[in-house]
């Protein structure tokens, strides 16, 4: 999404907040070489400035991760601040962007919570299969307290459902679910799945880069769209100040 977005002329920032480190891998970059990561900036070793990455693409950069993030969870329990170390690193330099997308872990730990206090906005994606469904209810529960206790303008902006396969009973089955859950911010555009959307990352490439023509492409360049549309819309219906 960040690569569909820069090849619309929007300067992006993403921040891979997972230990496992796919997203800086699928931009072809290489772990064992990096001095800092994503780490550091949490546990302020390092400056930000110092961590931020250019990618093969002019509008894009990241902030990587490597596996020293694991440690980072047990590391912040006794920290000070420890929920708004992200926020409190991304706000100096957040207003040179015009995108800043945080990949979270697959988990509801101390880094998704840095994630959702420094986010002004959550896209949910959610795979078109039933057990996908069950961890909704809890995270919804988590984004409820974060919005009472850390973070109270956090919203959900869009539930992007992945891995679709129109033929099948089971994903129409949870995109009506989904529907019930979430009835004014599904994406219209949801993500298939396709063997070029695998592929790319073992060449070190976002899909748009690695085949702009795969249907994976071309369904992260219409979100794209999507959110460049919704995001125009809300500035017009932004009262003036």
């Amino acid at each position: 999404m960040g690569a569909a977005l820069a090849v619309m002329h929007k300067r992006v920032l993403v921040v891979d907040c997972d230990p496992q480190g796919n997203t800086t891998t699928g931009f072809g970059i290489e772990k064992h070489a990096l001095e800092h990561d994503v780490y550091d900036v949490l546990m302020q070793t390092a400056a930000i400035d110092d961590v931020i990455q250019p990618t093969a693409t002019e509008s894009l950069w990241i902030i990587p991760a490597t596996i020293n993030l694991a440690g980072a969870e047990i590391e912040l329990v006794s920290g000070l601040s420890r929920e708004t170390r992200l926020r409190n690193a991304l706000r100096p330099i957040a207003s040179r962007y015009d995108f800043v997308l945080i990949d979270c872990p697959p988990s509801l730990g101390l880094l998704t919570i840095n994630a959702l206090t420094a986010a002004e906005e959550i896209i949910i994606p959610v795979q078109a299969e039933y057990y996908a469904l069950e961890g909704l209810s809890q995270l919804s529960a988590v984004l409820a307290r974060v919005r009472e206790a850390l973070n109270p303008s956090l919203h959900v902006s869009g539930v992007l459902v992945t891995m679709f396969d129109g033929r099948t009973r089971l994903a129409a089955d949870v995109l009506e679910e989904l529907a019930r859950y979430f009835p004014k911010e599904m994406f219209r555009t949801q993500i298939p799945r396709n063997i070029r959307l695998s592929e790319a990352p073992s060449f070190g490439q976002p899909v748009i880069f690695f085949d702009v023509k795969s249907r994976g492409a071309q369904a992260y360049l219409a979100l794209a769209r999507e959110i460049l549309e919704a995001e125009k819309l809300a500035a017009n219906a932004a009262p003036e100040r």
